[in-house]
């Protein structure tokens, strides 16, 4: 059994939260979707948080990542902008394999609900702005990056072979 938590980053909509439910499914451990987690800690959703600006919420979710970190053997499915705050990465690499989750974007624009995404709520062009801003820093702090685009179950055989 893994000892080291399973980080899971990548875009809003690149499957994140569902390759997590099924690693739990299968590995039987702790599963933590950071976006839960501060909606539990602070009692509120996170469009109601983000009404309190952007700034706000990193902050939220920066005191979340610390805490969250400390857990061992834990599936962990970030927020697309945890990769903005270096403190966040440093933090969940210090007990984790960080898995960079690459979803073409054309795919998440056609599955994802940006209503209930405080980020997308201009729409779908702002997908390809967060991309522009993001991509090379999830690169960057992954210690792996596997491509969501055919077969969700593909994926998880990838990442269960990593966490051997």
């Amino acid at each position: 059994m893994m000892s080291k938590n399973i980080v899971l980053i990548g875009m809003p909509g690149s499957g994140k939260t569902t390759i997590g439910k099924i690693l739990y499914e299968k590995l039987r451990t702790d599963f933590i979707d950071m976006d839960d987690y501060i909606e539990d800690r602070e009692g509120k959703t996170i469009p109601d948080i983000f009404k309190n600006g952007e700034e706000y919420f990193r902050k939220l979710e920066k005191e979340a990542v610390c805490e969250v970190s400390r857990k061992k053997s834990a599936i962990i499915s970030t927020g697309g902008g945890v990769i903005k705050n270096l403190s966040n990465i440093e933090n969940l690499k210090k007990n984790g394999i960080v898995i960079f989750i690459d979803r073409p974007v054309e795919n998440i624009a056609k599955d994802i609900n940006v209503l209930s995404r405080p980020l997308l709520k201009d729409g779908v062009g702002k997908l390809y702005e967060l991309l522009d801003e993001r991509y090379e820093l999830y690169k960057k702090y992954s210690d792996f990056q596997i491509e969501n685009n055919g077969k969700i179950e593909d994926v998880i055989e990838k990442i269960l072979e990593l966490a051997k």
